[in-house]
């Protein structure tokens, strides 16, 4: 447990001026897996060294009350990054909601933080063949907003991009793109949770020839005792003119065996459409999970495949995964 000091700045001159920062603590968790994949499949791109890897992290949090609020921040160093794996921080202000700063790798609003909520024992039927299909505002540099009004949770999200675009060259407001994105979910009865989101990202939209692109996203979740239900739609209408829009339609069942065993199944299809001369493609996945937990140690397994993967005919791919993970 690391503590932090307080500080105090004064001015000179006549005047004495103090800043002081509340006491706070930051706590330190952490986790090692270790994992055992294989792949497959005629993409190529098969594991050609070590199925086996592991990883560990370390996560510092810590949070204090700043008078309008409580602000908290996370930090987490795993061993392939060279600087923060995450750093995000957000303020609490109670009935009027949540703001937070993601600098880099928290997914914490949006439809990046609800591209797929279907129930799953592990990962999601996509991993390691595909993907969601949607990707929302991302997770660098978002301003985000998190509130509750009534039976309504809203979470929404803003970023400015790099790539410059038409309609801000031409209106003289900066070289910039931006990515807006929400998300709006209810539970109407006990165990049903509805939710929909849209994102639209500017960067695309640098020609009188193409638009800003469109992302929306609609899933349905029921649980009931031990099993849960989920369908999920989606799309993305992409901007730049020649490349091809997508539409994403998935379903899983979960199943709780015990308070330690949990089973799934799910499946997506993602129809790449058809461009010019170019029919259109449909990529089929499905994926199988599994997890055992005792404490806090974990025994997870995943199996995914996909037929015309990433909308290419007759492409194949497939994972297998093996995960121990132990937390401290």
């Amino acid at each position: 447990m690391t503590n932090m000091k307080k500080l105090g700045l004064s001015a000179l001159a006549g005047s004495l001026v103090a800043f002081s920062a509340n006491a706070a603590e930051l706590s330190v968790s952490g986790g090692v897996e270790l994992t055992w994949v294989d792949t497959g499949g005629n993409k190529g791109n098969e594991v050609t060294g070590s199925s086996y890897g592991a990883n560990s992290s370390v996560t510092l949090s810590g949070s204090g009350d700043v008078g309008f609020g409580t602000v908290s921040m996370t930090r987490t160093l795993n061993d392939t990054n060279t600087g923060w794996g995450s750093s995000f921080q957000t303020l609490d202000m109670g009935d009027m909601g949540i703001l937070s700063f993601d600098s880099t790798a928290g997914a914490l609003v949006g439809i990046t933080a609800n591209d797929d909520l279907l129930p799953t024992a592990y990962e999601e039927a996509w991993t390691g063949v595909s993907g969601s299909g949607i990707s929302g505002v991302g997770s660098t540099n978002v301003i985000g907003y998190r509130n509750s009004f009534g039976p309504l949770s809203v979470s929404a999200g803003y970023s400015q991009l790099g790539t410059s675009n038409a309609e801000s060259a031409s209106s003289g407001e900066g070289a910039h793109g931006s990515i807006t994105d929400i998300y709006v979910s209810a539970a109407p009865i006990d165990g049903l949770t509805i939710g929909i989101g849209h994102a639209s990202n500017t960067s695309a939209d640098t020609s009188a020839t193409s638009e800003d692109t469109q992302e929306a996203v609609g899933q349905v979740v029921y649980s009931t005792g031990p099993v849960s239900f989920g369908y999920r739609q989606a799309f993305q209408d992409k901007g730049a003119a020649g490349t091809a829009s997508r539409d994403i339609e998935g379903y899983s069942i979960a199943f709780n065996v015990n308070d330690n065993f949990a089973v799934s199944y799910g499946q997506q299809d993602t129809t790449v459409e058809a461009i010019s001369a170019t029919a259109a493609v449909t990529e089929e996945v499905t994926g199988i999970s599994a997890a055992y937990t005792s404490g806090a140690a974990s025994v997870r397994i995943n199996r995914s495949t996909s037929d015309n993967d990433n909308g290419v005919s007759g492409t194949d791919d497939e994972t297998t995964e093996v995960s121990l993970v132990l937390s401290f």
